[in-house]
């Protein structure tokens, strides 16, 4: 197939387009963003800001499939910046339009856990899919993904696009130096800093990255039973991020001290995923818990950072 990957720079896009080429895929990459881990992946990456739809001219209109995960994906900095929650909206009204107008017919969205909320569940009851609503939305980035899906939702009803859409959660390890808690907390107890954990009782499903790509590859590979649906893609498993702080600053050894402090504003408290829809569909099944996953990102990030 012709893959469109817009966010290839990413964490997420670099993992998915080595493994897409690596399967015979021809990919195209999106980004506004050089992709500094992989020569590759940099060589097949089209510079284009998707929030001007003139500039969308540059991108092949013979692709067999779109995988939008493009966006600003720090909840936290989007409470605090609301207007790049806007980006967002954008981005993906213009990738829809692109597709409408060339006719085509395949498109992937990366959504988030985020729309499920601080909804409370029974003890030991997983997340589904049919839980997410509008009224459970915790902040500006929340409000940008649910609106995504709806807006995916409206072109497949309008315009006869088929849609698969995963709702990702806390994807962790290689190719992410950025702010998110996984490689904040490195380069903190690299340097014997301070380790803040907002919330002492937040435990979220922590996915590792090949698992997340694994999953998304597998949809492709079984595009047509799995079209039209919603499917979570974690490890179905919850983590405090106390005990991802602890476990950073043991696996290197440092003297870093944590603290605790509340949860910020508009950041989700607990959630842990069924992934029973995903399994079914296209045969998802995780296979990186996260003591292997920490472990196996920590040694990525002492060889590469």
């Amino acid at each position: 197939m012709k893959i469109l990957v817009t966010g290839s720079s990413g964490t997420i896009g670099t993992r998915l387009c080595e493994k897409l080429l690596s399967a015979g895929h021809e990919v195209v990459g999106a980004d506004w963003e050089p992709c500094k881990w992989n020569t590759d992946v940099e060589a097949l990456r089209i510079d284009i800001d998707l929030r001007h739809a003139e500039e969308l001219k540059k991108l092949p209109t013979d692709v067999d499939l779109i995988i939008h995960l493009a966006a600003n994906a720090r909840v936290y900095e989007l409470v605090e910046h609301p207007e790049r929650a806007i980006d967002n909206f954008i981005d993906t009204f213009n990738i829809l339009e692109f597709a409408r107008k060339n006719d085509i017919k395949k498109m992937m969205f990366a959504s988030s856990r985020e729309t499920y909320g601080n909804i409370h569940l029974p003890d030991g009851e997983k997340y589904t899919e049919d839980k997410a609503h509008f009224m459970t939305c915790e902040s500006p980035y929340t409000a940008s993904k649910i609106g995504g899906e709806a807006l995916f939702e409206a072109y497949k009803r309008c315009y006869g696009i088929d849609t698969i859409i995963f709702r990702f959660s806390n994807v962790y390890g290689m190719y992410d130096d950025s702010i998110r808690v996984v490689p904040l907390f490195y380069r903190q107890a690299k340097a014997g800093e301070l380790l803040k954990v907002f919330g002492k009782e937040k435990c979220l499903d922590f996915t590792y990255i090949d698992d997340c790509v694994d999953g998304i590859i597998l949809s492709i590979d079984n595009f047509e039973s799995a079209k039209n649906e919603t499917y979570n893609l974690a490890f179905v498993d919850g983590t405090t991020i106390m005990h991802l702080a602890e476990q950073i600053v043991e696996l290197l050894g440092s003297s870093s001290k944590i603290e605790t402090t509340s949860s910020r504003t508009g950041e989700v408290t607990h959630y842990i995923a069924d992934i029973s829809k995903a399994k079914k569909a296209v045969g998802y099944s995780p296979k990186t818990n996260f003591e292997d996953g920490i472990r196996l990102s920590m040694e990525w990030y002492k060889a590469n950072t």
